[in-house]
């Protein structure tokens, strides 16, 4: 599939902008970073060309890994593979496109110590399940509620899993001190009804985050249908994503080309 860039970008002759988020990560180096490499390393024209740019966005393709140009922003925001080898049962009656489909690397938390390792001591917001032990930088842990969830999870007790964890570690923070407890952020419940990612967030929960985040451009190295980098775009802020499927590159970079409504869902 050929790139989307949004009309009015400043990309001529398959250049990268040298506008926005794009000035800044043009020049980082796509090696894979060790956890010993300090957060925007040397400079490199080996970037690949970004899947998607705008004048607050940079969206990659690509294995987060190797494509590092999210070390060089200032705050993580993200949902990275829990570590459970989670399946997907496909929503209501099995019926959507991802049925079965199996998350990449997530037999264990192993890329998620990778990336906070990488990251440092930065501000970091990071999702994750009860069912794998929590980062131990860890200061606090949200939780989102996720309201009227249609999940199965356990059928043999008389509760649902309608909730999942939010890692708090870094410091910086704003804002007025509020519930830990994220509620009224809500998704469609299918596939048929405009769900676009098994794993998606509500951008109206990525926007309460990343309203309480430090200043600075937000990374998402795990960018998945693009909500955190939605929600970025509708609150002014810039942001570095790379997503390794380019089946959700394709569908970030589609909403974000489109015009973002505050308390939109992903």
């Amino acid at each position: 599939m050929d790139r989307i860039v949004p009309s009015g970008s400043d990309k001529q002759d398959g250049k990268p902008s040298t506008s926005g988020v794009g000035a800044d990560t043009s020049r980082v180096s796509i090696e894979s970073v060790s956890p010993s490499t300090p957060r925007g390393g040397p400079p490199s024209s080996l970037t690949p060309e970004p899947y998607y740019q705008d004048d607050l966005i940079t969206l990659y393709h690509g294995d987060c890994r190797v494509v590092t140009a999210w070390l060089l922003a200032d705050v993580l925001v993200t949902d990275p593979p829990y570590g459970y080898s989670h399946s997907s049962g496909g929503g209501p009656r099995g019926a959507a496109s991802w049925r079965r489909t199996v998350i990449a690397n997530d037999g264990d938390s192993s890329i998620r110590s990778w990336m906070l390792e990488a990251w440092g001591a930065g501000p970091a917001l990071v999702f994750g399940s009860w069912k794998r032990p929590h980062p131990p930088a860890a200061r606090a842990v949200l939780v989102w509620d996720k309201g009227g969830h249609r999940g199965m999870g356990d059928l043999s007790i008389p509760w649902k899993p309608n909730h999942e964890q939010i890692y708090v570690l870094g410091s910086g923070y704003i804002g007025e001190r509020t519930s830990g407890v994220l509620a009224g952020h809500h998704l469609p419940p299918s596939e048929a009804a405009g769900r676009v990612h098994p794993h998606e967030k509500p951008v109206s929960l990525m926007g309460a985050l990343i309203r309480k985040c430090p200043p600075g451009v937000i990374a998402d190295p795990f960018a998945g249908s693009g909500s955190t980098l939605v929600a970025a775009k509708a609150e002014g802020r810039r942001a570095i994503g790379v997503e390794l499927d380019e089946r959700y590159c394709e569908t970030a970079a589609k909403r974000l080309a489109q015009d973002v409504l505050f308390g939109g869902v992903a």
